[in-house]
This record gives structure tokens, C-alpha cells and sequence, in this order.
């Protein structure tokens, strides 16, 4: 394990006034400035395209699939893509070298552009896979993974992980985990700031209870300074996120991202220094029909879409009717795009008549 020390205390050092975050990143770290975390059941090919109309730069990444559905699965269903969402990143949920390695390469094969093993997921049902959070029990386990995977592919191999398990708050543990994955080659650590507590709380209490430790992270970077951390966990707004990644090389939002994704509407130009042309909402929106209505010729209806942009307009005026209609069982049974025109509509109509009563 090679831990290098930091010439100062990154736990303790103040942020500078004009800080500015990542502007020191190397080339290795850059492309992980701003990611969007995997979230079961919510980051599916759909949510990433519309994510994607929103930021052109942001890092996306897959809901967790295990080595098992990858190796006899529907490869199409779980693994299938727009070419639009790149860069996009496969997460694996497995603890066997071999499978772990021959679902990497066929990952890299689909044209995915990195491949991240999950040690982070503290549920129960991942338990007893024996992946995910538990893993951190057995690093020596989780290295042979790592150098299984990287042997496999040419794109980089990557590992989300918690700072420590149950109630041990020893920074000895996650430091010597880290140590045993950084001699394996990994050299990207997506970090969520908590313990797991494995007994007792369901994942959802996992992501509130176990008490947030930036300053960790911030440590692990001290310690392994030739490696690109990432923080996750507990960053609710694009703000907070910048704010507690002083000394890091990027950050992860997850549900903030979900509920309010036209924070991503400002994370090319505040986090990468992008001078593009800025999106609009209803860009957006006319984006999505577009891809619905691909989405449709291939006979995929239009709820699994649509569900993934009702925050679209979270805080606006009509933000109330574009939920209403887009999330209605009745309207959406047997729909076409054509609904998100009506709901765009209902929202144009609501911004102005907020505009005329401002005025009056």
C-alpha cells in the first residue's frame, strides 16, 4: 500500500475566497468532475438521455446490474444505450473475479466508457448476493476483482464504496481499503461521505442516519494523492456540492439531480468552464418527443419516458399541471408524445399568465 502524506491539512484548511473547484484536476481526473450517481430503478437508459439534454458534460452512469443478469440476460434490455448519453458508465454488482471480468468486457463491447464495481449498496437483497457494502469487509477479495476487471478491458475500472461499516469510525479501515484497490491499479474512488450500517436501517435510513464525514474523503485524498476521489453523498444542491469539494477532484449528486434535474442546466459552464450555448426547458422537452417517439416505433410506450422528467420544472410556474398530466394513468394509457406537448403547452400557459400578473 503506497500512502503519500499531504504537505498540509486538508481537514482543517479553510477554503479560499476564490476558490473555484477542480481547476487544478489532471488530465486523469477530469472526466469525473461532475457525475450523476447510479440509482436502481431510476437512472435507466431513459432518465440518462433526458440528463443528457441538460448537460453535455456530466458523467452518467448505469442503475446497478449484476454479473449474473449480464452473463444470462437480455443484453439489449439491460445494457442498451442512445449513443447521445455519452460519456455513460456500467455499474457492476458482483464479488467473483471471473464473472466480474467477463461482464466488464462485454460492457466495454457495448461501447460503455468505464466499468464501475459497486461496494457501497448496503441492502439487504444485495447482501446476500455478497456484493455491494459488505464487500469492504474483504479487500483482498475486492483487489483480485479489480485487477480481474482491468486485465479484462481497456477502459477504466472503477469503485464506489462507503467510508466504514457499522458504527467503526477508524479512518484505519476505509485507508487500508483503499490502499489494497490502489495497489490493484484503481485509481478513481467514488466516495459516499457515511458508514453503512449493515444491521438495522433499510437503505433508505442508510442514506440518512450513518452521520455525513466529508473531511474523510478529503483525507483519502491527502493519502493517495495520485488518485481521483470523488465525493457523494448528502449533496443536495449543485452548490453544496461545489462547496464541500474543496481539495477533491469531482462530485456525485444522486436524488438532487433526480427531483431537480435543471440543476444540470448549470454544470457545464460552473463546473467544466463550457462557454456553449446554455439548454433551455423547453429544448429539452422538444428533445424528449423526439426520442419518444423513437422510443415508441420500437414499441416502448410512453410512461417508462416520461416518469424520469416530471421535476423538469420543480419551483415554476405550471409545475403543478406538467406533473399532473405526465404522471396521469388515464392520459398516459395508450399515449403518444403528443401528451408532452400538451404538457408543455399547460406550462407555457401558466409562465404567462404569472408574466401578466406580475405586470398587472
Amino acid at each position: 500500500m503506497t500512502v503519500r502524506p499531504a504537505p498540509a491539512d486538508p481537514v482543517t484548511d479553510p477554503m479560499p475566497t476564490d476558490f473555484r473547484p477542480f481547476t487544478d484536476v489532471g488530465p486523469a481526473g477530469r472526466d469525473w468532475r461532475f457525475c450523476v450517481a447510479p440509482m436502481l430503478d431510476w437512472t435507466d437508459r431513459h432518465c440518462r438521455y433526458f440528463h443528457r439534454q441538460l448537460s453535455r458534460q456530466a458523467r452518467l452512469y448505469t442503475e446497478m446490474v449484476t454479473t449474473g443478469a449480464v452473463l444470462h440476460g437480455d443484453l439489449e434490455r439491460l445494457l442498451g444505450f442512445d449513443p447521445a448519453e455519452h460519456p455513460v458508465a456500467l455499474q457492476l454488482g458482483g464479488s467473483e473475479p471471473e464473472a466480474l471480468a467477463r461482464s466488464a468486457r462485454i460492457g466495454e463491447a457495448r461501447g460503455y466508457s468505464e466499468i464501475n464495481l459497486n461496494c457501497g449498496c448496503p441492502s439487504e437483497r444485495v447482501r446476500r448476493g455478497a456484493f455491494g457494502a459488505c464487500l469492504m469487509h474483504e479487500p483482498a477479495l475486492v483487489a483480485d476483482c479489480v485487477k480481474a476487471m482491468r486485465d479484462a478491458v481497456s477502459v477504466p475500472v472503477t469503485v464506489k464504496h462507503r467510508i466504514g461499516l457499522g458504527r467503526d469510525e477508524s479512518y484505519g479501515f476505509v485507508r487500508d481499503f483503499v490502499g489494497a484497490l490502489s495497489d490493484a491499479g484503481c485509481r478513481v474512488f467514488i466516495v459516499h461521505a457515511r458508514n453503512a450500517w449493515l444491521e438495522g436501517l433499510s437503505p433508505k435510513e442508510n442514506r440518512e442516519v450513518p452521520p455525513l464525514r466529508y473531511e474523510v474523503v478529503r483525507r483519502l485524498k491527502a493519502d493517495f494523492a495520485d488518485a481521483v476521489f470523488v465525493l457523494n453523498g448528502g449533496l443536495g444542491s449543485l452548490d453544496a456540492a461545489l462547496e464541500h469539494a474543496h481539495g477533491l477532484d469531482g462530485v456525485m449528486l444522486g436524488r438532487a439531480a433526480y427531483h431537480e434535474p435543471w440543476l444540470l442546466a448549470e454544470v457545464d459552464a460552473r463546473v467544466f468552464g463550457d462557454a456553449g450555448p446554455s439548454p433551455t426547458r423547453a429544448h429539452a422537452v422538444e428533445r424528449v418527443i423526439a426520442y419518444a417517439a423513437r422510443q415508441r416505433a420500437a414499441g416502448v410506450p410512453l410512461r417508462p419516458v416520461v416518469r424520469h422528467v416530471l421535476g423538469l420544472y420543480h419551483g415554476r410556474p405550471g409545475a403543478r399541471a406538467w406533473r399532473r398530466t405526465l404522471s396521469d394513468a388515464g392520459l398516459l394509457a395508450g399515449a403518444d408524445e403528443g401528451l408532452l406537448r400538451d404538457a408543455l403547452a399547460a406550462v407555457e400557459a401558466a409562465g404567462a399568465g404569472a408574466d401578466a400578473a406580475l405586470v398587472g
